[in-house]
């Protein structure tokens, strides 16, 4: 069922990757809509500012991709927070070596070519697109090592597997978000493409809001639109 016309008392929430943007081989080669900022830009003035981005990225990622983008971001799975301008606040890593981490992984997946190792300030994930037949692997593999993280959760995702902060999660970042203006008292929407959204589609809908599933693929969200395309075009319709 397709979303309906984002209201004006909603709060809404959006994914990036495959949410906003289409997939690409490597997280930097992804390529933003030109016409996206600015619907985003009149979304926030249409919204009194409750509209925020919660992705699996860091936050300063996302603020170079949308460097104009005037609200909040939740990055690293809402492991930390960016309010425009101000300085990005993290959460607390409880003691981890994040670099040790990373460099354990790095030389876990130097063995098979087609690995791809993205370091986050948080955590770290390893993409196995270019090498589909290493999937198997690449979860055994980020299994056996989150033994020796306790305070950090395997999060499976498009072609990857993450480790992250068990503190943190889209949802968290969600319901978070929704006690504090300008989110506190809307509508909540959350969209989003992958399993790293499904709690945050859950919540949105638990809350007595709109889940929306971007692409293919099961989902709890009631709501679906068929690609970042149409995405947009929903978000230029409401702006």
């Amino acid at each position: 069922m397709l979303p309906p016309k984002i209201p004006a008392d909603a709060a809404l929430f959006l994914d990036f990757d495959g949410c906003l943007v289409e997939i690409a081989p490597t997280p930097d080669a992804i390529s933003v809509p030109p016409a996206l900022p600015g619907a985003l830009a009149r979304l926030y003035r249409r919204l009194d500012g409750a509209v925020a981005l919660i992705s699996g990225r860091s936050a300063s990622e996302l603020r170079g991709f949308l460097p104009d983008f005037p609200g909040i971001v939740a990055g690293s799975h809402g492991a930390e927070l960016s309010l425009p301008g101000q300085p990005i606040r993290p959460i607390d890593d409880e003691g981890v070596d994040v670099g040790a981490l990373q460099r354990r992984v790095a030389a876990l997946a130097a063995e098979h070519p087609g690995l791809l190792v993205e370091a986050k300030p948080h955590g770290v994930a390893l993409h196995y697109r270019a090498a589909p037949e290493l999937g198997c692997w690449v979860t055994q593999t980020m299994q056996a090592l989150a033994g020796d993280y306790p305070s950090l959760v395997l999060q499976p995702a498009k072609m990857a597997v993450e480790l992250r902060p068990a503190s943190a999660g889209k949802d968290r970042a969600l319901a978070l978000l929704m006690q504090h203006p300008p989110f506190a008292g809307r509508l909540a929407i959350y969209a989003g493409d992958d399993l790293t959204d499904e709690a945050a589609i859950a919540e949105a809908q638990d809350r007595g809001g709109i889940g929306i599933k971007v692409g293919p693929g099961d989902s709890v969200a009631r709501h679906r639109l068929a690609d970042p395309n149409a995405m947009l075009r929903w978000l230029e319709d409401a702006a």
